[in-house]
């Protein structure tokens, strides 16, 4: 396993890249993630273990440290389009598939990460920060228990952080169900019923505008377990109550469609 310190515009990232020795295979796919936190702060169940697992399983992962607060919107989503960009310039020097690069959120990092997908396309965002369309382009996302909305089920910390106030209303503009269009990439979704940290209404708000925009999405409601489960094993745990089997799947399944839809 090979470990990069990558050092961006913006913000660093770090790589976990898979021995080459292997390099008679076909390109890899790749993951950036982001680690969740509330746009406070990021959080590291949510970074390398998360990297690792997906590295054991032939993935090129880059874990990417977008600037939070005080920084504000559109500081996150330039962030990860800046990695996402980065990993598709370098993917030939790192046997990457120029076209199969996915984002990975946790939480509020899933919002940083849905934003690339609804936004990407957005040519004036991605010229601030220095980027084309293209360059930016996810092929995939893969939302786990993510912030979507700034309405009625908003995780309220989190958009008083991403934009610097506590007005309602511009909250509301960074919901990411009212941007999906069908230009959002392939879109797997994970929460948990019982979340009461943001409410699995998010999800389902997201997989209700993906399917209107015909987008393939896979979503996975588990009955059990609160917020910020992670791997939902002894490996990210905080207390036993997080160690769910069940919920543990979700990497199994996330690498199914990925393997689907990339």
């Amino acid at each position: 396993m090979q470990y990069t310190r990558i050092e961006l515009p913006n913000c660093p990232m770090t790589a976990y890249i898979p021995d080459r020795a292997l390099d008679f295979i076909p390109p890899r796919c790749a993951i950036v993630i982001c680690p969740g936190g509330g746009y406070a702060y990021r959080s590291a169940r949510e970074a390398e273990p998360i990297a690792l697992v997906f590295a054991g399983m032939g993935y090129c992962c880059f874990v990417v440290d977008y600037r939070v607060a005080p920084a504000v919107h559109p500081a996150p989503v330039q962030d990860v389009a800046q990695a996402v960009a980065w990993v598709r310039a370098h993917a030939e020097e790192y046997h990457i598939h120029p076209d199969k690069i996915a984002v990975m959120g946790f939480s509020a990092g899933g919002h940083a990460a849905g934003s690339l997908g609804v936004y990407w396309h957005d040519e004036a965002l991605m010229a601030e920060a220095g980027l084309t369309t293209g360059q930016a382009r996810p092929n995939a996302m893969v939302l786990c228990y993510p912030v979507i909305t700034g309405g009625e089920f908003a995780h309220r910390g989190s958009f008083v952080n991403l934009t610097g106030s506590e007005e309602l209303a511009l909250h509301a503009e960074y919901s990411l169900e009212t941007k999906v269009t069908a230009q959002t990439p392939p879109t797997f979704l994970w929460h948990t019923f019982e979340d009461g940290a943001v409410p699995v209404e998010n999800t389902l708000m997201m997989a209700s505008a993906l399917r209107r925009a015909d987008v393939v999405t896979e979503v996975h409601i588990f009955p059990k377990g609160g917020h910020g489960l992670a791997l939902c094993n002894p490996l990210t745990s905080t207390d036993p109550g997080q160690n769910l089997p069940e919920c543990a799947q979700w990497t199994q399944m996330v690498a199914r469609f990925l393997e689907t839809v990339m």
